[in-house]
């Protein structure tokens, strides 16, 4: 499974309504991921460019993907964006594989 870094924003008509009936938002979402295979690790709200930031578990980017489309679908957010996300071992493992590896630079 992979983690990924969600950063979302809501129309202002998705505030107005979480304002009139406010919600766990987080609540909300885990069964659609859970359906998806995935496990949601926590969701935010947060203050500047995004409303909120979540951290999720999905078995691969196609999974990732289908929760991005049904979110988008429904015509809340104003903005979407979905960061795959390494852990350290992995991240480890590239270093390891890019030392085998040669670029030819641009000349």
């Amino acid at each position: 499974m992979s983690y990924y870094l969600i950063q979302a924003s809501y129309t202002s008509q998705a505030i107005a309504a979480m304002v009139k009936n406010p919600q766990d938002r987080a609540a909300a979402v885990r069964p659609m991921i859970e359906k998806a295979g995935g496990k949601l690790h926590g969701l935010w709200f947060t203050f500047g460019d995004t409303d909120i930031v979540a951290i999720a578990e999905m078995p691969n980017n196609t999974s990732a993907a289908a929760i991005s489309m049904a979110i988008g679908a429904s015509g809340v957010m104003s903005s979407y964006r979905s960061t795959a996300l390494m852990t350290s071992g992995e991240a480890v493992e590239a270093m390891q594989q890019a030392a085998a590896v040669t670029y030819q630079a641009p000349k």
